[in-house]
């Protein structure tokens, strides 16, 4: 993104070189046909659930004034004007848990004033969302999503975290209140007696720890073992979804021996009942509000327009990262201003406001980039398999497949075609085999040239950018309000267990999280970190650095989480998030070293590859090793959970110049680009043993710039055979 401040400049760099690419958005999504379905329904899950929890819990915050109606109907209509008019299509908009927070503030507050109560609460909110309006304008006209480009890895994931963190309270909360008789509720009901609250409370850790544990193995479902491909690939795609339905069902086995209440169940009122829509006219009470309250509503409009300018631009950031190889341009500058309108809208309607969410924005994008690999992929094999029938040499195959690859691309006119850089490791592979066979012009063994695994192994990550499945999940969150007796049925158990699911699922990739996993890992096995592929800078950094940098971000965390608990004074923790730009400037580099930073506050999330522990010391220069071909979901293997990265590989591409063979069974493929046994410096060192970085530079220092043993470690999709 480009860096300015003149006046409406981003804006119309936005607008023009969205337009362009305007047309391919929608037909790019029509084209998917069903398999569009996919990752639609996932983000649909994702979305809705939080926002029906967020709905039941500003329905007890503010004594029924919010609901989950209105919670919904905010999160489908911002999302279908975003997915329409909007700027960056891969950004999902929601009512989010910070909202919650400010509105539960804003009417704790409100509910003390006399003159203004619980009346004129929603006319009060309506003026603090003129004023957040009005700042969100004015940030998006200055250019002020230029300085997103300074929120390093540490703002990020420490942002995330604290998303993760709020997810995990909210379930923990949840559960804990199963056991407790809920507000406004008649306390001599037969469900309410102890017994039956425990009762009801252990149903419910069932209920949420299950589908925690399934939804969390559903996702996991294209690397396993038993069923069909075609099987597996629907669980792991419509698995935490059908998790929800299954334990739902569940819910109601024991209804015939238990009392109505139990498991307690989602409440909220239908869209037609009173209750519900009188929100609606807010806008006539706004003008009974004092002028006093008029002008300081300005202030918790301050906190919330510094909220959404940074959850909305870190949330787009993260839905458009780099290493995704996104061929359409950004739109920060237009897409705050278009915030800017819709929290207009949702005041003057006297819904909460929605904004770009966390960790839904990311997993929308890794999901669009499963549907594109699933579609190359198929393509690609086909044309791999009528090569190979044809007797084509390696050449040829290579040829068709490249030529298949640009039919499947629909290239921007402003940009360069991507058939340069789309299938370059796959013909480096080739042109590997085709020398280690002698012949370049050779017919095609299959039985050395798996199609399916080099193809999944090689075929370069992209993401379907279009806007067919954000309008979908939006369409489907506004259906919710309509099916609501339905919604109903489901458990608040269940919900909780979401939460969880949520949470756990943002924390695998974040290098924040595992480093404070490495803090707490004993002296004496911290050497099996190596043994798994690991963190650039585990190698790289001091333990006593890495140790002292987790604690100033643990306890920078836990100082904006505590402050969220603090009555009023818990609407400054955006601030917190935000006064992150200048500690990391000129705060950090006081007590850090800069190259020490570099490696923990890298821009990408860079990856060394696993280390075996227990190789003797003559092998660690040599010995070829055969693999055999894993099932496994490949596009799982190079993007992280959490923040939808590519990993990336630290150490280069080695190979052997000895020529490779077919293993004896015909399973196990010996290929080229496959590496030798890695080795680590620091694999010695946390033996205990004396190492080169130990005891001073030697021919083997990384820091001397001499060439040391291969750092090429042993691809995480092939399970080593044994030895030959």
């Amino acid at each position: 993104m480009e860096e300015t401040f003149v006046p409406f400049r981003g804006i119309k760099n936005d607008i023009q070189g969205r337009l362009l690419c305007y047309k391919q958005d929608w037909t790019g999504g029509f084209k998917a046909g069903f398999r569009i379905l996919a990752p639609t329904t996932y983000i649909f899950f994702a979305s809705a659930i939080p926002v029906i929890s967020f709905g039941e819990q500003l329905e007890r915050n503010t004594d029924g004034v919010l609901t989950a109606v209105q919670t919904l109907v905010s999160t489908a209509v911002c999302g279908i004007i975003h997915s329409i008019i909007g700027g960056q299509p891969l950004l999902i908009l929601g009512v989010a848990e910070p909202t919650v927070i400010m509105y539960t503030f804003m009417f704790t507050f409100a509910k003390q004033r006399p003159d203004l109560g619980r009346e004129l609460f929603l006319a009060w909110t309506g003026w603090v969302c003129v004023w957040t309006a009005a700042l969100l304008f004015l940030l998006a006209i200055l250019g002020a999503c230029s300085i997103i480009n300074r929120f390093t890895r540490v703002a990020g994931e420490l942002f995330g975290m604290l998303i993760a963190m709020l997810f995990m309270q909210q379930a923990i909360k949840g559960l804990v209140d199963e056991f407790r008789i809920p507000k406004r509720e008649d306390t001599t009901l037969t469900e309410f007696m102890p017994s039956w609250r425990f009762a009801n409370g252990m149903f419910a850790l069932v209920l949420s720890f299950g589908l925690l544990l399934t939804a969390l193995r559903s996702r996991k479902a294209r690397s396993w073992r038993y069923g069909s491909g075609w099987l597996r690939s629907l669980v792991a795609d419509y698995g935490v979804p059908l998790m929800v339905l299954v334990w739902t069902a569940v819910s109601y086995i024991p209804t015939k021996s238990v009392p109505e209440g139990i498991p307690r169940r989602l409440f909220s009122p239908n869209p037609w009942s009173p209750g519900a829509y009188g929100n609606w006219t807010v806008i006539k009470d706004m003008l009974n509000v004092p002028i006093l309250y008029i002008l300081g509503a300005f202030i918790p409009a301050t906190m919330i327009a510094v909220l959404y300018y940074f959850d909305h631009s870190v949330a787009s950031q993260l839905a458009q990262q780099k290493e995704f190889n996104l061929r359409k341009p950004p739109s920060f500058h237009y897409d705050l201003l278009l915030l800017g309108f819709l929290t207009l809208m949702c005041g003057l309607l006297g819904i909460p406001p929605s904004n770009g969410v966390i960790p839904q924005s990311p997993m929308h994008t890794k999901s669009l980039a499963t549907l594109k690999h699933q579609l190359l992929r198929n393509r690609l094999v086909a044309t791999a398999r009528e090569s190979i029938q044809t007797n084509s040499s390696l050449g040829q195959l290579y040829g068709n497949m490249q030529e298949a690859y640009q039919q499947m691309q629909t290239p921007l006119v402003y940009q360069e075609p991507s058939s340069a850089r789309g299938l370059k490791e796959l013909k480096e592979s080739t042109v590997q085999l085709a020398s280690s066979m002698g012949s370049f012009d050779a017919p095609v063994d299959e039985t050395v040239f798996d199609v399916d695994k080099e193809i999944d192994d090689l075929l370069p990550v992209e993401v379907k950018e279009q806007r067919v499945s954000n309008l979908m999940q939006a369409v489907m969150v506004g259906g919710c309000v309509a099916a609501m007796p339905a919604l109903r049925m489901i458990p608040t158990s269940v919900l909780w267990g979401y939460f969880a699911f949520m949470a756990i699922e943002s924390l695998p990739g974040n290098q924040f999280w595992e480093r404070i996993l490495l803090l707490f890992t004993a002296p004496s096995r911290r050497y099996k970190v190596l043994e798994d592929y690991h963190a650039t800078f585990v190698e790289t950094v001091p333990f006593k650095t890495i140790a002292m940098f987790t604690v100033f971000q643990t306890t920078y965390l836990l100082l904006c989480f505590g402050i969220t608990w603090v009555p009023i004074a818990g609407l400054l923790f955006p601030l917190l998030i935000m006064l992150l730009v200048p500690v990391r400037q000129y705060v950090l580099p006081k007590f850090f070293k800069g190259v020490h930073l570099q490696d923990l506050d890298a821009a990408d999330y860079e990856e060394a590859p696993a280390v075996p522990f227990n190789i003797p010391e003559g092998e660690l220069g040599g010995g070829r090793l055969s693999f055999a071909a894993d099932g496994g979901e490949i596009l799982d293997g190079i993007i992280t959970r959490s923040r939808g990265e590519i990993k990336h590989m630290c150490s280069p591409k080695v190979t052997s110049s000895s020529s490779a063979t077919p293993a004896k069974d015909g399973k196990v493929l010996q290929s080229p680009r496959f590496s030798e046994k890695a080795y680590s410096p620091r694999v010695g060192e946390l033996r205990g043993e004396r190492t080169p970085r130990s005891g001073g530079r030697g021919p083997h220092s990384p820091m001397t710039g001499e060439v040391g043993p291969s750092h090429m470690g042993i691809s995480p999709h092939r399970k080593s055979a044994s030895e030959q």
